[in-house]
């Protein structure tokens, strides 16, 4: 889009959202460098590439066009394949006659508007859009690729090779061939894409007496996803034993595999477990997405203290940090993220993980194998003579993997790992029962996180307050204290505000949001090992006595974390009750 520099400056000041000391500095450093001046605003920071694009529309009379207000007919979006949205960001919203409205970009992008034209015969009406929006009616495909799957089930599931109960002892050309037949791989494709696309963290594969049952675990929720003919069952078996490269004609014992797969949009690895059952063997597999955006402590749900505490103990060179929580509460990602800060090309980095959940450059990961012998504690100890600066262990399991840990920290390591425990003061006994000494865990370890994923609310969420009365049902009047303190040393609410002023949010059903909540974020609390702590460590007090003593240092618990992000509208306290009392 051509704007000229005079016409670009003199809108900028006027519309006052960049102050005209930095307009000024940025249009000397853009003559200097021969460089636009709206690029050298969106470098510096000043401004957003949204937000110029935006300027730019306005000063050239382009129309702009949030698709977020504008739902997509499926048979208008779907005159622009996706591949081609994707890639090019186009996307195809609005038909009238011979006249097709569609947003974009870069308005300017040609090639892509008359390969469009070519495509559809229609006249071609550019509009200008914001990344969001493209994001948002990207979504939309995936929707849409959800009803053709459902289709593609309902079509293939007719042709499926019927298998007897007298059959069920096949042999493994028999099952091969049954893998490989077009409807079953059809199905399972389908499956695995619809998973994808839904955003699902497990797929459940379930054999029922007459039919077969697949489920998906989709922001720590499991829904019923479809049902398939029981005929169905030995094949997409076989199927996915193909894929993981699992032994065919095994159906007595658990295996457990892997195997990838890619789309336009991801790259994930799915982490196969079957077991036999009475009617069959189940399969459940965990989804793992390779070219997700990597996080930060921030996104993971850190804030206040607490990260400040953690970034600490990540800047130490020896001593323990350790994450607790039960299955599923996000454990690994947590570690993975703090690996991913002291990442750097100065320290070497050893892993002992059961299983290998994502891949890391320069990153040097082991994966356990009891059935050989290779156990954390035998693979803990292979890595002490690998020179490590820092070691990742994926779980402390039992008192040697405990005794191992110690020992690592007390000769100069940096050791990342997590625990099974309900709270992060449980971890303190819970190492202890493992036969670790009080006086070895007071010099080790440093920070010990406990966590749990609450599901965040929508955008079309509704405020709604708590009198007194309410608040006692849910917690006591100190959490809600501990939460508002927090508020107020962070300055998200007035200095003067009280509890009768928090906000809290309730989830609004619908959109893309059938149940009102989207996506998942950590609650937290973050123990610090004080010289307080440390003395009563020493002094084999109880659980109680240590989180008191957190409490009085600034701990915010788990409840009180989940309080504060409820405040905020990041998420419901029904969600964080949910999460915390399960």
């Amino acid at each position: 889009m051509h704007v000229s520099e005079a016409e670009l400056k003199e809108f900028i000041i006027d519309s006052g959202l960049v102050a005209r000391k930095d307009i000024d500095a940025a249009d000397a450093e853009a003559k200097t460098r021969g460089q636009s001046l709206g690029d050298i605003l969106v470098s510096r920071g000043n401004l957003t590439e949204d937000a110029l694009r935006r300027i730019q529309a306005y000063v050239l009379g382009i129309p702009f066009v949030n698709l977020k207000d504008h739902p997509i007919p499926a048979d208008v979006l779907s005159l622009i394949p996706e591949p081609i949205a994707r890639t090019h960001n186009i996307i195809a919203f609005k038909k009238e006659g011979e006249s097709l409205d569609v947003a974009m970009l870069d308005v300017e992008d040609l090639a892509s508007i008359e390969s469009v034209r070519k495509k559809t015969g229609l006249k071609i009406l550019p509009r200008l859009t914001d990344t969001e929006s493209i994001k948002h009616a990207l979504l939309s495909y995936q929707k849409s690729l959800k009803d053709e799957f459902g289709d593609i089930i309902a079509t293939e599931s007719g042709k499926i090779r019927l298998v007897k109960e007298s059959d069920k002892e096949l042999s493994g050309d028999d099952l091969k061939k049954m893998a490989e037949d077009l409807p079953i791989v059809r199905i399972v494709d389908s499956l695995l894409r619809h998973a994808i696309a839904q955003g699902a963290s497990d797929v459940h594969i379930e054999p029922l007496e007459d039919q077969v049952l697949v489920r998906y675990r989709i922001d720590g929720i499991l829904h019923d996803a479809m049902t398939l003919p029981k005929a169905a069952a030995a094949g997409i078996v076989a199927r996915i034993k193909v894929l993981s490269n699992l032994k065919l004609d095994e159906k007595r014992l658990p295996q457990d595999g892997r195997f990838k797969m890619e789309t336009e949009a991801d790259r994930v690895s799915f982490r196969v477990s079957i077991l036999p059952t009475f009617f069959g063997e189940k399969i459940v597999m965990r989804l793992l997405r390779e070219t997700g955006e990597g996080f930060t402590l921030e996104t993971l749900g850190f804030h206040g203290d607490g990260l400040e505490q953690l970034h600490a103990a990540m800047r130490a060179t020896t001593g323990i940090i350790l994450v607790s929580g039960p299955t599923g509460s996000g454990k690994t990602t947590t570690l993975y993220t703090m690996m991913d800060i002291i990442n750097t090309p100065d320290v070497n980095i050893s892993t002992i993980e059961d299983p290998i959940e994502y891949q890391m450059k320069r990153v040097n990961q082991t994966q356990v194998n009891s059935q050989i012998g290779m156990t954390f504690a035998a693979g803990l100890r292979a890595l002490l003579r690998q020179d490590p600066n820092i070691i990742m262990v994926g779980e402390i399991r039992d008192g040697e993997t405990a005794s191992l840990a110690i020992n690592a920290a007390l000769t100069g390591h940096l050791v990342l790992s997590t625990i099974h425990t309900n709270s992060a003061a449980g971890a303190i006994p819970r190492l202890i029962d493992m036969g670790v000494e009080p006086f070895l865990l007071t010099s080790t370890l440093r920070v010990v996180v406990g966590q749990r994923l609450v599901r965040k609310l929508c955008d079309t969420k509704e405020e709604h307050t708590l009198d007194e009365t309410a608040r006692n049902k849910i917690a006591k009047n100190e959490d809600f204290e501990a939460a508002l303190k927090e508020l107020r040393r962070e300055k998200l609410v007035k200095t003067a505000a009280g509890l009768d002023d928090l906000p809290f949010y309730q989830p609004v059903p619908g959109g893309e949001c059938e149940d009102g909540y989207k996506s998942r974020i950590g609650i937290h609390e973050i123990l610090s090992v004080s010289p307080a702590i440390r003395d009563i460590i020493l002094h084999n007090m109880t659980i109680d006595s240590i989180e008191a003593q957190a409490k009085k240092e600034g701990m915010l618990t788990m409840l009180e974390d989940g309080i504060y992000k409820a405040a905020r509208g990041v998420t419901s306290l029904e969600e964080v009750l949910r999460a915390v009392t399960e």
